[in-house]
């Protein structure tokens, strides 16, 4: 099986005031379909670094970075961005929807770029609501939603081309206790129903035991890699 993400020897380098800073200076790892992966680590630790490579935001300086089996070096600025339509969901912190736009509209957007037609698109929307128990607002605007439903929102909208991976940057950041709750529990059904690997960057060292796996970040390296015992009967899903 390919998997979703592979980084050999992965670096990125940036230039600042004519130095050269090391964001990430060499890491390697694999992430497999079905993976449930936390990423932590202090400010300036590099995870932020990874997680745009991750999420095809950006291109390694040195090493292999492959997203489902393709090498992000080989490819254009259409093709990567073909690539991170097709396999990359994002779910960030601050909800990113467009304002004055209906919630069935908001998670319909990225099937533009797939070409299908607006019919299509509410009814593949709609059903993606539905999944994450949003049916009855399918209508209404962000301002319209609490916190909890806006990011409910957003992970339908990051499902809706049906990833193979979907990266969760500080997911319940915005949101109290209990919404941040209940959207961990989201995630992790859908980790567990789909088959999507989950990817988790946090700060947040609860919801960050919670993932099956744990990559400690500090000064462009990963410090410590560590992985929980699978339970009895997990499986790994194929992709749809």
């Amino acid at each position: 099986m390919t998997p979703a993400i592979e980084a050999i020897d992965v670096r990125r380098a940036y230039q600042l005031e004519g130095l050269e800073v090391q964001a990430l200076r060499g890491v390697s790892f694999t992430i497999e379909p079905g993976a449930h992966v936390a990423v932590v680590g202090p400010s300036g630790s590099g995870k932020s670094t990874l997680m745009h490579l991750i999420g095809g935001l950006d291109r390694p300086t040195g090493g292999r970075l492959l997203i489902d089996g393709r090498d992000v070096a080989g490819l254009g600025p259409a093709e990567l961005a073909t690539l991170r339509n097709e396999t990359i969901g994002f779910v960030f912190q601050s909800f990113h929807l467009l304002a004055r736009t209906s919630a069935v509209d908001n998670v319909a957007l990225p099937l533009v770029y797939r070409g299908l037609g607006a019919k299509a698109r509410r009814e593949k929307a709609r059903a993606v609501l539905e999944r994450v128990g949003l049916g009855h607002r399918l209508d209404h605007r962000p301002n319209q939603l609490s916190g909890g439903e806006q990011q409910r929102v957003a992970i339908a909208r990051a499902l809706v081309t049906d990833p193979a991976v979907l990266l969760a940057d500080e997911p319940t950041g915005n949101l109290d206790t209990a919404n941040g709750q209940a959207v961990l529990e989201l995630l992790e059904q859908l980790n567990r129903e789909a088959g999507v690997a989950l990817v988790m960057v946090t700060h947040d060292r609860e919801v960050a035991a919670r993932a099956r796996r744990r990559i400690h970040m500090r000064d462009g390296v990963i410090e410590q890699d560590e992985s929980d015992a699978p339970e009895t009967g997990d499986e790994i899903w194929e992709r749809p």
